[in-house]
């Protein structure tokens, strides 16, 4: 029992994490709705992943961080700079030219879903259950309510825009699988390499297409480029990368249900949106699927585990008293 209680300041910390990765993540989708106002989505997503990269990599430096050398990390880094930054953020940034930010949080919360999908069909390491498949039901009745009716009362650069969101939130459940792979590295190395791999393809696109030294962004767009650089990347990315080895690939998407409140308050108070009945329903829908996939199986209570059997296998009830203290 002391095992078990010691363990449990670990597990504040990363939950602790995780509500902060939710607040990042949350004011995002504002950060990016002020920046496109007068920053092209390339221009905007390759200053994001520069400058985060850079700072990243600062950091490292200062930390007396080794880079790896071989030729198939990095090979992986660039694999998940597409899932975790250039597809999804470049994505997300034309997306957010016509949709608002409080949705655009909601089509992106449900990460967790599709992570869980790609999970069972690619590692099967997850049994499926009824619960999990009422969370994919709902999850994606939520999307269809949100996408369909706004399909019907608008033109299709809306609808298109809004697809544009699943298909990043795909990519993020890809990245959240995939980033199981840096197993053993510092957090901070598969953020800034997967950064740095992303710029190094966005730069020169930004430059070809939006040539931005013809520009001029306002002040407004300017400091949410850099707050989301610094912070909702960054700070983010490092925090991302540590859970996904803490709690696990779907485990680290949990902070989606966290950050739909977060983020559609943030886009109400700042930028004045305001949601229609139905995406409110879809709220409803994608919350209820989200918890039901992350929420962790219920367990026997420890007493019931563990005093029975002591009194007949004494070194199988030790074994599970350390099992569960793990």
């Amino acid at each position: 029992m002391v095992t078990i209680l010691t363990a449990r300041p670990g597990i504040a910390k990363e939950l602790a994490l995780l509500l902060l990765l939710s607040i990042l993540w949350g004011a995002s989708y504002t950060f990016i709705r002020v920046g496109v106002e007068t920053i092209p989505p390339l221009t905007l997503i390759a200053a994001r992943t520069l400058i985060a990269g850079s700072l990243l990599a600062a950091v490292i430096g200062g930390r007396g961080l080794a880079w790896p050398r071989d030729i198939g990390t990095w090979r992986r880094f660039l694999v998940q700079a597409g899932l975790n930054s250039v597809v999804p953020f470049t994505l997300i940034a034309w997306a957010e030219q016509t949709t608002d930010a409080g949705l655009a949080t909601i089509l992106n919360s449900t990460s967790p879903i599709f992570a869980f999908l790609l999970t069972a069909l690619i590692t099967r390491h997850e049994a499926i259950t009824a619960r999990k498949l009422f969370g994919i039901a709902a999850g994606l009745l939520g999307i269809c309510l949100i996408v369909g009716v706004e399909a019907l009362g608008g033109l299709g650069h809306e609808l298109w825009a809004q697809l544009a969101i699943v298909a990043a939130t795909i990519c993020y459940a890809g990245a959240a699988v995939f980033g199981k792979s840096f197993k053993g590295l510092d957090p901070m190395l598969p953020a800034a390499g997967s950064l740095i791999s992303g710029s190094a393809i966005m730069i020169p696109a930004a430059f070809a297409i939006d040539h931005p030294w013809t520009l001029a962004p306002s002040t407004s767009s300017v400091l949410a480029l850099f707050a989301l650089s610094v912070f909702s990347t960054a700070l983010a990315l490092v925090i991302y990368f540590r859970l996904v080895q803490t709690l696990g690939s779907i485990g680290a998407t949990a902070q989606s249900y966290l950050r739909v409140p977060i983020g559609v308050a943030i886009g109400v108070a700042v930028l004045g949106e305001q949601l229609s009945s139905t995406a409110w329903l879809g709220l409803a829908c994608v919350v209820a699927g989200v918890i039901a996939m992350t929420l962790p199986a219920r367990r026997a209570p420890v007493s019931s585990r563990v005093a029975a059997p002591l009194s007949v296998q004494p070194h199988a009830a030790l074994k599970e008293v350390r099992s569960i203290s793990e």
